[in-house]
């Protein structure tokens, strides 16, 4: 039985998208929102976020830029791309396209 903060493959790029979406955050914030927000459900490795990290900013979804972080040391900020808000429309409907079809045979009586 899988662990209760397995992801299913390639839903990363999607929290990530996701989480960055309303304003930039270093690493840590983008682990610890997904945390947050999934009420602890999902937990995002340190070597799992940031070799996405480092692909979607090769694919032009993020780009990243070294500011002051608010414990006052420096930390690379991710902020999404117009082609990474345009990814995040797509990798969405895709999650949901996918959801509800598992959602069908799981219900299936």
């Amino acid at each position: 039985m899988g662990k209760p903060n397995d992801l299913v493959q390639g839903t990363l790029d999607l929290l990530i998208l996701r989480t960055l979406a309303n304003q930039p955050k270093h690493g840590w914030a983008i682990a610890k929102r997904i945390q947050q927000i999934s009420k602890e459900v999902l937990q995002v490795q340190q070597g799992s976020l940031y070799p996405a990290l480092h692909r979607l900013e090769q694919q032009g979804w993020i780009t990243a830029k070294w500011a002051e972080s608010e414990t006052g040391r420096q930390a690379k900020f991710y902020r999404l791309t117009s082609h990474g808000r345009k990814q995040l429309e797509r990798e969405t409907a895709n999650w949901k396209r996918l959801s509800g079809a598992i959602n069908l045979v799981v219900s299936e009586a």
